[in-house]
């Protein structure tokens, strides 16, 4: 079987200019990982309207997954409900059920529901909602588009809710290696075991320790025992290798 697919899309202009440090896509390769998804690709855009339009409409089509974070708040630059409705051919407006969402959320604290926070009960026809049970507001599912919040324990927790209702495929296992070596003197054994085994991925990630150089060598596939045949010739061309 085929894993699913999927991309991300990190929106608001805070990422782009380096005020804010991202950590939600980070966290959403993880997860998916463990769920059996493929992640593909990740998208930092800004808060554009015809940027955030394109950008959906264009890994909609090309993904089974798109997960979105940030845009969804109170403020007049939080438009990503608004551009993913426009992306996805729907309306938009103020949703009953996104409302008293809010509204209780809002009475039980003695807050005012006011126009600036009713925003956020505004949901594309026919969507989903996603459930929010950090800060109430709702992000929400149309078609095969996930919206939800950039703050990373929102994000996080929506996701957790979400991703209960997602079928995954089989969870990607990974081995991993290291030499004090640098990338120069394994290139050629790491070309042959790509090459001689295709069903794993090899990634070789080197670093500086101020020694010397070390190469992290990691073995990524959906079969262990795939994993298992490479490691045993990665450990007998490097009988240095330490797992």
């Amino acid at each position: 079987m085929t894993n699913p697919t999927a991309a991300m899309i990190v929106i608001g202009d805070e990422i782009l200019s380096g005020r804010t440090r991202d950590s939600n896509a980070h966290h959403l390769a993880g997860r998916l990982a463990i769920q059996g998804i493929d992640l593909r690709e990740v998208r930092f855009i800004g808060d554009d309207r015809r940027t955030i339009v394109a950008t959906v409409q264009d890994l909609s089509a090309q993904r089974d997954h798109v997960f979105t974070s940030g845009g969804i708040g109170p403020t007049h630059d939080d438009i990503t409900a608004d551009c993913v409705a426009e992306a996805m051919g729907a309306g938009i407006d103020v949703r009953d059920d996104a409302r008293a969402i809010l509204q209780a959320y809002y009475d039980a604290r003695e807050i005012e529901m006011n126009a600036a926070r009713l925003r956020m009960a505004r949901i594309p026809d026919g969507a989903a909602l996603i459930d929010n049970p950090v800060s109430a507001a709702p992000g929400f599912s149309i078609g095969n588009v996930h919206v939800m919040a950039g703050v990373p324990r929102i994000f996080e927790a929506m996701l957790d809710g979400l991703l209960r209702q997602i079928e995954g495929g089989r969870q990607v296992v990974s081995r991993s290696f290291l030499l004090d070596r640098g990338e120069g003197d394994i290139a050629d054994v790491l070309r042959q075991l790509a090459t001689d085994h295709s069903a794993v991925s090899i990634g070789s990630y080197p670093a500086w320790t101020g020694a010397g150089y070390q190469v992290a060598v990691v073995l990524r596939g959906a079969e262990a025992g795939d994993l298992d045949a490479v490691a045993a010739e990665l450990r007998a061309a490097f009988p240095e290798a330490r797992e």
